[in-house]
């Protein structure tokens, strides 16, 4: 029930939600929840191909919305090599192109597998160095980056005035595996992360938790409150 749950966040104190794995729903019909509970879409998420070769639909969902970002989530696996990220690099800085000359920005989210080397370079290097900075962002996920055996820090530093978006999610560890927590609650180094975002000029810090341990909303009631804590909201 997607009207209780954004009714719920609004509760928690979030303002704002980026719209992301939702299920099949309308734009206008999205919007009018949103509007009802008081919550603004900051950003979407919306797939490669459709970013690629929808660029007009997307456009016209995202004013529908008055969403300003849409990132691209993550990539199917037969670009994951490296022609297939400089394609990707090419393709989503048209993409980004046309999306800026409408007033939104475009940004790529990370997983893991984009740290997987390729001669001297990984692949979310050769993303970044490949694409124009004008037309295609970054939304760093702080999780993904360190499972990688990425620096979280170093990225945000490393994309300073392309990171206007950040997934926040920290990493702890249970019985030896690396398990999901909220923010707060786990092992990575939210002062320095917040530093090196505010230094990289992000507008906006998303809560994200693919896996939780609680129930989600607890889980994201926690985050926020110790990113409160943290002096972030």
């Amino acid at each position: 029930d997607i009207a209780k749950t954004l009714h719920e966040l609004r509760k928690i104190g979030y303002q704002a939600v980026q719209v992301s794995g939702i299920g099949p729903i309308e734009p206008r019909e999205l919007k009018n929840i949103l509007d009802d509970e008081g919550l603004y879409a900051c950003a979407t998420h919306v797939d490669y191909e459709r970013l690629a070769k929808e660029t007009e639909k997307v456009i016209e969902e995202q004013r529908i919305l008055e969403a300003p970002h849409v990132a691209c989530p993550a990539l199917p696996s037969e670009y994951h090599n490296e022609e297939g990220y400089k394609k990707v690099a090419m393709e989503l800085s048209k993409a980004g192109k046309i999306l800026k000359e409408h007033g939104f920005t475009l940004s790529y989210h990370n997983h893991a597998f984009e740290f997987e080397k390729y001669g001297d370079r990984i692949g979310l290097e050769i993303l970044f160095d490949e694409s124009d900075p004008e037309y295609l962002q970054a939304e760093i996920d702080t999780y993904w980056v360190q499972y990688g055996g990425g620096d979280p820090v170093a990225w945000c530093r490393r994309l300073k005035d392309r990171l206007p978006l950040a997934h926040l999610k920290d990493m702890g560890i249970k019985e030896n595996k690396q398990i999901m927590t909220e923010v707060g609650e786990g092992n990575l180094n939210w002062e320095a992360i917040l530093e090196a975002c505010r230094e990289a000029g992000t507008q906006w810090y998303l809560v994200e938790q693919d896996v939780c341990q609680r129930h989600p909303l607890e889980s994201l009631k926690i985050s926020l409150e110790n990113l409160r804590k943290m002096g972030l909201y």
